[in-house]
C-alpha cells in the first residue's frame, strides 16, 4: 500500500506540476519541453525540499516514453516516404550532421575532453529535435516546399540517431574503440536487425491489418502498443537500446497501410509518457552542475547554433534549393532536443564520468530550444538581409546555380552507367580511408613496441614514424578520392550544361566552370565531413584543423575566380538579351503584340540555347492591378524572395532597360526573368498578385 501511495504521490506531482510549467510555456509561446524540464528540475530531489516525486519511479515510467516516443519516430517512416525524400534529404542531413560533429569534436578536443565520453556528447549535439520542428511550424503556420524538405531531413537524422544508439550502446558497454569489438558488435546488430526485421516484416503489418479489419480502435491501439513493447523487449534481451527495438517495430507498422490511424490513436500516449521522460530528465539535472559546467554549455552552444545552421544550409542549397529556403531550413534545424536527453541518459552507463552528460545534455538542448522558435520566425528576414548583402558575384552564382542543378536532374544521360562507376570507387576509397585509420588505431602499439624493439629510436620519434606511415598509406587513396569527386563533379556539369560541338564557340564555358568546382566542393563535404566526424577520436587531436587549414583557402580561391568569370558571363549574356529585345521592340506594344506572346516566349527559349548557363528565360507583364508597380526592384527584392533574376526590363514605348535595382517598375512593363522553373513559377506569382 505505502508503494502503491508513492506511485500514485509521484505520478500526481510530475503530471500536476508538467501541466502548470508547459502551461505558462505555451502561454510565452516557448516550446512545451522546457515547461516538462522546468517541472522535473521543480520536482526532483536537488530542488524541491519536500520529497514530490521518486526519481527511481518516475524513471521507470519514463522508459514507457522513450519506447512510445521512438516508435512513433518509426511509424513516420516507410519505404515510399524515403523514396521519395531520395539523395537530396539524405545529403542536407549527412552534411549538417558532419559538419556538426566535426565541428563539436574538434571544440571539445581542445577543451581536453575525449575518448567515449567526448564521443557521447557531441554526439547529443548533432540531431534536431522532431517534436518542436512539427509543433512550431504547426504553430507558425509554414507549409510549403520549405516544410516538406526540412520535414524529409529530419525523418533521414531520425534513421542516423538510431544508428548512432546502436553505436553508443556498444560504446557504453565496452568503453573503447577496439575496432575489432566494433566490428564484431556491428555483425551482430546488423544480424540482429535483419533476424528481427526479416520475421517481423512478415507478422506485423498482417497482424495490424487484420486487427484493423475489425473496426475497433482499442483493438488496433492495443495490437500496436504490444508489438512495440514485444520489439523493444527482443532489443533489451540482446542487449540493444529499448529505443531501437521500438524504432524498427514503428517502421514495420508503417508497412501495414495504417500509420496514419495508428498514430492518431497513439498520440495521446506518447504525450503523456513523452512529458513523463522530460520530467524524468529534468528531475536527474542536478543545478549545481549545471553552474559548474558553464563553460563547456557556453562552448557547445555554439557549436549546435552555429553547426547546424552551416551544415544544413550548405545541404540545402547544394542540392539545389534558394539561398532564402536554406537559410531559413538551416536556422529551422540549429537546436538540439530529444535526442540529447536520450543519449545522456544512455551515458549513465558509463558510470561516474558520464553524470556530466545529463546537465550539458540539458543545458545545451534547453537554451537551444529557447532560441530557436525565434529563429524559425525570424528566419525569412534573416535570410533576406543575408541575400541582399551577399557581394554581386555570389548572388549571381546563387541565382543560376539552382538551374543548373535543375539541369542536371531532368536531362538524359548516356554516361550513366560512368558516374555510378565513379560512385562506387568514391564509395570505395572511403572504406579504405576509414580501414586504415581503423587499422593504425589498432596497430599503432604493437608497431612502435616492434620499432623500439628492433631499431634505437626514442619513444617519440617512433610514435611519429609509425603515424608517417600510415599517412603515406592514406595520401594515394585521399588522392584518388578527389580525383574520382573531380570527375564526378565534371560528369554531372556536363550533363547540366553540354560541351559544343567541336569547332563552335563554348559560350557554356564560364559558368560549367564554377558548377565543376561547386559540385567538386559540395561532393567532397558530403564525403568527407561524415568520415572525419566518424574518425576524428581515432586521430591526433588537431588533424581536423589542419585539414580544414589545408582545404578552404585554397578552395574558397579559385572558387571566388570562378563566380568573377561567371559574373561577366552574365553581363555579357544581359547584353545579348538587350540587343535581341530592341530588334523585337522597334515599336510601341499593341494589340497584336499581346496576342503574339507564345511566340516572345519562343525566342526567349531559343535564347538559352545561345547563352547556355544563364538558366531558363521567361517574360512577365505587370498589369496596372499588381503590387510590384510603383517599387524598385531593390525594395521588391524579387530575386531574395523567389531566386529569379531580372536581366532586363521592356517599357511599354518599346525602351529597353539594364536593371540596377533603383527603376521604379510601371505598368506595361515586361520583365525579363532568368533561373530555374520554380524560381520564375515563384516571380510570376509574385508579380502578378
Amino acid at each position: 500500500m505505502i508503494h502503491e501511495t508513492s506511485f500514485l504521490a509521484s505520478l500526481a506531482a510530475v503530471l500536476g506540476v508538467a501541466a502548470i510549467t508547459s502551461l505558462i510555456c505555451q502561454k510565452l509561446k516557448l516550446p512545451t519541453i522546457l515547461g516538462y524540464l522546468l517541472a522535473g528540475l521543480l520536482v526532483g530531489p536537488y530542488t524541491s525540499p519536500f520529497a514530490l516525486a521518486d526519481p527511481k519511479t518516475v524513471s521507470e515510467l519514463s522508459e514507457l516514453g522513450v519506447i512510445l516516443l521512438m516508435y512513433s519516430v518509426g511509424l513516420e517512416l516507410s519505404l515510399r516516404d524515403l523514396a521519395r525524400i531520395g539523395w537530396r534529404g539524405v545529403a542536407v542531413a549527412l552534411t549538417g550532421f558532419g559538419v556538426t560533429f566535426w565541428i563539436g569534436s574538434i571544440v571539445l578536443s581542445l577543451l581536453g575532453y575525449n575518448g567515449v565520453l567526448a564521443v557521447f556528447m557531441v554526439a547529443s549535439l548533432c540531431i534536431s529535435s522532431t517534436m518542436l520542428i512539427v509543433t512550431t511550424f504547426s504553430a507558425q503556420k509554414i507549409s510549403g516546399k520549405l516544410r516538406e524538405g526540412v520535414l524529409g531531413v529530419v525523418v533521414i537524422e531520425d534513421i542516423i540517431a538510431v544508428l548512432m544508439l546502436a553505436l553508443l550502446t556498444t560504446l557504453a558497454t565496452t568503453r573503447s574503440f577496439d575496432p575489432v569489438d566494433l566490428l564484431r558488435t556491428a555483425g551482430r546488430l546488423l544480424g540482429f536487425l535483419l533476424a528481427l526485421g526479416v520475421v517481423g516484416a512478415l507478422i506485423v503489418p498482417r497482424l495490424l491489418r487484420s486487427v484493423a479489419k475489425s473496426g475497433e480502435a482499442e483493438s488496433l491501439l492495443i495490437a500496436s502498443v504490444g508489438v512495440c513493447f514485444v520489439f523493444a523487449l527482443a532489443a533489451l534481451t540482446m542487449g540493444y537500446s529499448v529505443a531501437l527495438g521500438a524504432f524498427l517495430a514503428g517502421t514495420l507498422s508503417a508497412e501495414s497501410g495504417e500509420r496514419h490511424r495508428i498514430a492518431d490513436l497513439l498520440k495521446p500516449l506518447v504525450s503523456l509518457f513523452g512529458a513523463v521522460f522530460f520530467v524524468a530528465a529534468g528531475m536527474s539535472i542536478e543545478p549545481r552542475l549545471l553552474l559548474q559546467h558553464w563553460h563547456l554549455i557556453a562552448f557547445l552552444l555554439p557549436v549546435v547554433l552555429i553547426g547546424k545552421l552551416v551544415g544544413i544550409t550548405l545541404g540545402f542549397f547544394a542540392t539545389g534549393n534558394d539561398v532564402r529556403t536554406s537559410i531559413q531550413g538551416g536556422l529551422s534545424m540549429a537546436q538540439t532536443g530529444e535526442f540529447a536527453f536520450i543519449v545522456a541518459a544512455l551515458g549513465t552507463l558509463l558510470g561516474p564520468e558520464g553524470a556530466i552528460l545529463m546537465p550539458v545534455a540539458a543545458g545545451v538542448a534547453g537554451l537551444s530550444m529557447l532560441i530557436a522558435p525565434y529563429a524559425i520566425r525570424f528566419a525569412p528576414r534573416i535570410a533576406s538581409v543575408v541575400d541582399a548583402n551577399l557581394p554581386r558575384r555570389l548572388q549571381t552564382f546563387v541565382a543560376l546555380y539552382g538551374s543548373w542543378i535543375e539541369s542536371i536532374g531532368s536531362r538524359r544521360s548516356e554516361d550513366v552507367p560512368r558516374a555510378r562507376r565513379l560512385v562506387r570507387l568514391i564509395v570505395l576509397d572511403v572504406v579504405l580511408l576509414l580501414m586504415i585509420t581503423v587499422c593504425a588505431n589498432l596497430l599503432d602499439d604493437d608497431l612502435r613496441r616492434l620499432l623500439r624493439t628492433y631499431t634505437d629510436l626514442a619513444a617519440r620519434t617512433a610514435r611519429w614514424t609509425v603515424y608517417a606511415g600510415f599517412v603515406l598509406l592514406e595520401v594515394p587513396v585521399a588522392i584518388g578520392l578527389w580525383r574520382q569527386i573531380g570527375y564526378l563533379g565534371k560528369e554531372l556539369a556536363w550533363r547540366a550544361l553540354p560541351k559544343a560541338p567541336d569547332g563552335d564557340v563554348d559560350f557554356a564555358q564560364a559558368p560549367r566552370r564554377v558548377l565543376v568546382l561547386s559540385l567538386q566542393l559540395g561532393l567532397l563535404l558530403v564525403v568527407s565531413l561524415p568520415l572525419l566526424a566518424i574518425t576524428q577520436s581515432l586521430m591526433p587531436r588537431y588533424s581536423g584543423l589542419i585539414i580544414l587549414g589545408l582545404l578552404l583557402p585554397a578552395s574558397a580561391i579559385a572558387f571566388w575566380r570562378s563566380t568573377g568569370e561567371l559574373q561577366a558571363h552574365a553581363r555579357a549574356g544581359a547584353s545579348a538579351v538587350l540587343e535581341a529585345l530592341s530588334h523585337l521592340s522597334g515599336a510601341a506594344p499593341t494589340q497584336a503584340d499581346a496576342e503574339s506572346e507564345p511566340d516572345a516566349q519562343a525566342d526567349l527559349d531559343a535564347m538559352e540555347t545561345v547563352l547556355p548557363g544563364l538558366g531558363h528565360f521567361a517574360g512577365a507583364e505587370l498589369k496596372a492591378s499588381s503590387s510590384a508597380v510603383g517599387a524598385s526592384l531593390a525594395k521588391l527584392n524579387l530575386r531574395g524572395l523567389t531566386g529569379a533574376t531580372v536581366l532586363a526590363i521592356r517599357r511599354a514605348d518599346g525602351g529597353v532597360l539594364t536593371p540596377v535595382g533603383r527603376e521604379v517598375l510601371q505598368a506595361g512593363d515586361v520583365l525579363i526573368l532568368a533561373g530555374s522553373e520554380d524560381a520564375l513559377l515563384s516571380a510570376r506569382e509574385l508579380l502578378h498578385r
